[in-house]
């Protein structure tokens, strides 16, 4: 599907001002958050306690080692032994007219060479992939080290591994994301993908390597209750849409209650979809406090990952809402009206 120009979009992320802002900020923040996770105290506000030199952050040996990988994944992406799935209608491409705001957010929706989409093969590949042999490597390093890995490395490894290969099992439902149909393939999601996934998304393993934790079997039973609990809302809840998606009449969803729209497509009101909007949020962020409890509460920096979380889906949640009116219009409002918690039943 070749990109496509239309209309413009409204300006997000505050716009060229707030673009050029994120651009310094989420590298510096994700560096800050390596040197803070190695450091003594550990600490997630305020400087690190020192600052590498130039000698450091360099390695050709990295260089070719990260060429190597992407090649890998690149060559397993074009593999014919795929499957074929449907994609959801693409919005429009188009651009701000502002240059650091369209390097930022992405002019094209799906720039590609030929079969190779970069957007896609960047979305769950080199970096969701990366991020759980970087755990594994720090749980290696941890064994090295200490003569075996801790409880807390293996429970912060094995839930990962399950949100990583649950996202892998289910690679055909990204299609179906705001990241695919919606935004296109700028800085924001090549960096995120790319460097900001493996490396901020494995700072509980980080920690761990360089601050050990104390648990006990009673605590991480309790951690692996909650883990699961979010696994169940977040699992069940994409299960039930995708099902719906595919095919409404399929006896698993047939029975559930539904808002008709102009569109044609039909809005669930009933099942995860009545108790909340958005109910694979809830789930994704229980799992996310399971990630960092393993840490211990002596630190906030593990649980760095929880709080830009929330703030993510509540960011994303926002966006969700505004193209859901636009697009349903009145069936969208009365959606809302019957289901009037975003996120956090009775919360928010």
């Amino acid at each position: 599907m070749a990109p496509t120009q239309g209309p413009r979009a409204p300006l997000e992320f505050g716009g060229p001002l707030g673009a050029a802002a994120l651009l310094l900020l989420l590298p510096a923040t994700m560096f800050h958050l390596l040197l803070a996770a190695r450091s003594g105290p550990a600490r997630l506000l305020g400087p690190p306690a020192s600052l590498p030199g130039l000698e450091v952050l360099w390695s050709p040996r990295a260089l070719l080692l990260w060429l190597a990988w992407l090649g890998l994944q690149a060559a397993l992406y074009l593999l014919p032994a795929r499957k074929v799935a449907p994609v959801s209608a693409l919005a429009p491409g188009g651009n701000s007219g502002n240059p650091i705001y369209d390097f930022f957010l992405g002019r094209e929706l799906n720039p590609r060479i030929c079969f190779f989409d970069f957007k896609y093969f960047c979305e769950l590949r080199p970096g969701l992939i990366g991020w759980v042999l970087i755990n594994l490597a720090l749980l290696m390093k941890e064994a090295e080290l200490r003569g075996s890995p801790s409880l807390a490395m293996w429970l912060v490894n094995g839930f990962q591994l399950l949100y990583v290969g649950d996202a892998l099992w289910h690679e055909e439902a990204v299609l179906t994301t705001m990241d695919i149909t919606h935004d296109g393939f700028g800085f924001m999601l090549a960096f995120g993908d790319m460097a900001w996934v493996p490396f901020t998304y494995s700072l509980q393993a980080q920690f761990l390597l360089h601050h050990p934790q104390p648990l006990g079997l009673p605590m991480a039973s309790v951690i692996c209750l909650i883990n699961a609990t979010g696994y169940y809302i977040f699992r069940g809840a994409n299960s039930q849409k995708n099902t719906f998606r595919k095919n409404p009449s399929d006896p698993r969803v047939a029975g559930l209650e539904t808002i008709s729209t102009a569109t044609g497509r039909k809005l669930l009101v009933s099942g995860w979809w009545g108790m909340v909007r958005h109910p694979n949020y809830l789930g994704d962020l229980i799992m996310a406090l399971a990630w960092s409890l393993p840490c211990g509460v002596s630190h906030l920096l593990p649980y760095f990952y929880l709080l830009y979380f929330t703030a993510l889906l509540v960011h994303r949640e926002a966006r969700d809402e505004r193209q859901c009116l636009q697009k349903y219009g009145l069936a969208w409002q009365e959606y809302c009206r019957r289901v009037p918690y975003r996120i956090m039943p009775y919360i928010y």
